[in-house]
């Protein structure tokens, strides 16, 4: 079972749906192979909060749409305690940016972005030809759409 923490600090409201984050995590877990509980986080934000942590973690002064920071391995933990996955920030402002406005445009970013950070929190890169094109058809396929329309970020 995946714990979904959700919060938004960005003006943009009515985009996402906490329990369509958490089926679409759930699908992610198990397609991936991880059969633990787990907590992800998600941020919602607009692009002067997201730009201020990509300077910060990745040294690239400009927005971005996703980031994902995923939780420092550590000790084993006893059973019955869940594993904490890390956190993924989402730029709405970019995401809007990006759909023109379009609300239900915005909301299928925001699951593909959900989705791509996930990935990260699971172990996925996409630093080669190789593995960005498993990637890119990991995302189609848990996000159900033709793999001709997948993108990286």
């Amino acid at each position: 079972m995946i714990h979904l923490m959700a919060r938004s600090r960005s003006v943009r409201k009515g985009l996402y749906r906490t329990d369509v984050l958490r089926r679409l995590a759930e699908r992610v877990c198990q397609g991936e192979g991880f059969k633990r509980e787990a907590e992800v986080s998600v941020l919602f934000c607009d692009d002067p909060f997201i730009s201020e942590l990509n300077r910060k973690y990745r040294r690239r002064a400009s927005a971005t749409d996703v980031l994902a920071f995923a939780q420092a391995p550590g000790a084993a933990l006893p059973p019955g305690h869940r594993a904490v996955l890390g956190d993924i920030v989402i730029s709405l402002e970019t995401v809007e940016g990006r759909c023109g406005g379009d609300r239900a445009a915005m909301r299928d970013e925001i699951r593909l972005l959900f989705c791509h950070g996930l990935l990260h929190l699971l172990g996925c890169t996409h630093d080669t030809a190789g593995r960005r094109d498993r990637m890119l058809a990991k995302q189609a396929d848990y996000l159900g759409a033709p793999r001709g329309n997948r993108r990286a970020r």
